[in-house]
């Protein structure tokens, strides 16, 4: 029987680690080792990570790497790459991989190479992008299409919306895209104002095609369509499925040759590398969507073949071990100074928590250590005007990753580099603080406002030793923006690893669409059918006795 992850040596060791260097201030390190920049960053094509702002010597990274080998974790790495069910609870394989890449390569499932599936998608894709940017895809009424939208939700919405805000730069004109995932009829009846039926193009993602939200929604657009149009048949010109129930997606009225495939050993979260990304080809071609397949693919070379040492995404996975572990930091936040990534925070909750939200083991064991951390972030320089006064000088301290693009897509006067300025310069400040003796060195007796100053002086005083990595790269292109993404994949795949979790279901989901599901027959009814608990009782009499004057 293996032994639990906290009773091991190496486990003991690390936390003798932290003891020690909690005594330490980051700005020590630095002061101990004038070449620590060098020694703690990874420079990897386009990226360079710099993790020299963290509680970290060499010693203790040391044993970090040694808790990754003594996790087999480069085992469970050639179990993901050669196709085994690592997904135990669901029997599934997790080969989002096979999806990025190349032709010629051989990724087997059960003894069957899946790579030349994936490409017969892609080039269909290829040739469905191509008719309707050239206009040979027509509406019902022999209009081009000008507007798609994509029904969806989770991974089947957040990936592509990331990707197509991200990548804006590299948006064509052919078509305006825009996303429905909330069962709110706000959002789609928004989407909807001023559409023209004849020229709108719907996408439903969704793999079982009987999600809730995402069924519900497209029974709407249906609906509105159909108003105009009136003919069943016309849906076929109209309506698209990403999904792997062609039954469903045919009842529903799409054709067969207009449903893309979808593989149960991609989940949800790891979609968009898939057809699902099927919107991100519509809006930059798809030799711009071929260029993030790339990114990613370079990413998982990167993974899977460079020392734990010098591979970002074991790095960034083992210092989230080392805070949320040892150092017992409940949340991380991402910081992106790239307007372009303003919704990387969202969907790197969705992946990281999702993922790593979990507190049993795979054996069925409840873990007796912390396991994923609270994911949250907004971009540079808004952050700064909102919750850095929270990082700067409340009593918890959240590790950050700050990732901004050197070169920009807008050079607009000066505005990169002083964006970048602020990036660096918050990640110092995270870094070193300012102590009570540095304000009062700063202030000048001269000063009318002296006494007031002296008399303030501890509030301008900040603790510092926030740790912090940076990352840099050289521009957000497709092929970077690929390889952004992969890299915190494999971060998140690590940490599972490591804290001997299943980080590929969620059936954390389950329960709430159970109860959901039982509630909806008393709403709909306008009637209590059953019984709950006072507190569940009371809001559904109050809302059936507000809704009924509506």
């Amino acid at each position: 029987m293996e032994q639990s992850l906290e009773k091991r040596t190496i486990w003991k060791k690390l936390q003798e680690h932290k003891t020690r260097l909690e005594k330490n201030d980051i700005i020590d390190l630095f002061n101990k080792n004038p070449k620590r920049f060098e020694e703690f960053s990874i420079h990897a094509r386009e990226f360079l990570l710099d993790f020299s702002k963290n509680r970290l010597d060499k010693k203790a990274l040391k044993d970090l790497l040694e808790l990754a080998e003594n996790c087999h974790l480069r085992a469970w790495m050639d179990k993901m790459r050669s196709g085994h069910h690592i997904n135990h609870t669901e029997q599934r394989a997790v080969m989002h991989i096979a999806l990025r890449a190349p032709a010629d390569a051989i990724m087997e499932i059960e003894g069957e190479n899946v790579v030349p599936e994936v490409q017969a998608e892609l080039h269909k894709m290829e040739q469905f992008v191509k008719r309707v940017h050239s206009g040979k895809w027509k509406g019902y009424s022999g209009k081009k299409i000008t507007h798609v939208i994509n029904i969806g939700i989770g991974g089947s919405d957040l990936g592509p919306y990331l990707a197509t805000q991200s990548l804006r730069p590299y948006w064509l004109e052919h078509v305006e895209l825009h996303f429905v995932s909330n069962l709110d009829g706000a959002q789609l009846a928004l989407t909807l104002e001023g559409m023209d039926p004849e020229t709108t193009l719907f996408i439903i993602a969704s793999k079982s095609f009987s999600t809730l939200e995402t069924i519900y929604e497209a029974q709407t657009a249906r609906e509105w369509f159909l108003e105009t149009a009136q003919e069943h048949d016309h849906i076929r010109h109209h309506f698209v499925a990403i999904s792997s129930n062609t039954d469903k997606a045919n009842e529903f009225g799409i054709a067969s040759e207009n449903i893309f495939k979808m593989w149960d050993w991609v989940g949800g979260r790891y979609s968009l590398w898939s057809t699902i990304g099927l919107s991100i080809a519509l809006a930059i071609g798809m030799e711009n969507f071929r260029k993030i397949l790339a990114g990613g693919h370079w990413m998982d070379q990167h993974f899977f073949e460079t020392d734990f040492r010098h591979n970002i995404p074991v790095i960034l996975a083992l210092l989230g071990i080392w805070y949320r572990n040892f150092f017992h930091y409940d949340s991380h936040a991402i910081l992106p100074y790239d307007s372009l990534l303003h919704l990387l925070p969202s969907y790197l909750q969705q992946l990281d928590m999702e993922s790593n939200g979990k507190q049993i083991k795979r054996n069925g064991a409840t873990a007796r250590y912390a396991t994923g951390p609270i994911i949250w972030g907004e971009t540079g320089s808004n952050g700064q005007h909102a919750f850095f006064q929270f990082l700067h000088q409340s009593a918890t301290i959240v590790p950050a990753d700050f990732i901004a693009s050197i070169n920009t897509h807008y050079p607009l006067r000066d505005h990169q580099s002083l964006l970048i300025s602020n990036l660096i310069a918050q990640s110092e400040a995270l870094m070193k603080g300012r102590n009570l003796d540095d304000v009062l060195e700063n202030l000048s007796p001269d000063n009318p406002d002296y006494d007031h100053q002296q008399l303030i002086a501890r509030y301008r005083t900040f603790p510092g030793n926030s740790p912090n990595n940076t990352l840099l790269i050289d521009k957000l292109t497709p092929f970077n923006f690929g390889a952004l993404l992969a890299m915190y994949e494999h971060k998140v795949f690590v940490q599972g690893v490591i804290w001997n979790i299943n980080s590929f279901d969620q059936w954390g989901v389950e329960l709430g669409k159970e109860l959901a599901s039982k509630l909806q027959r008393d709403i709909l009814h306008g009637l209590q059918l059953e019984d709950h608990d006072p507190s569940t009782n009371g809001l559904l009499k109050h809302y059936l006795s507000k809704a009924k004057k509506q």
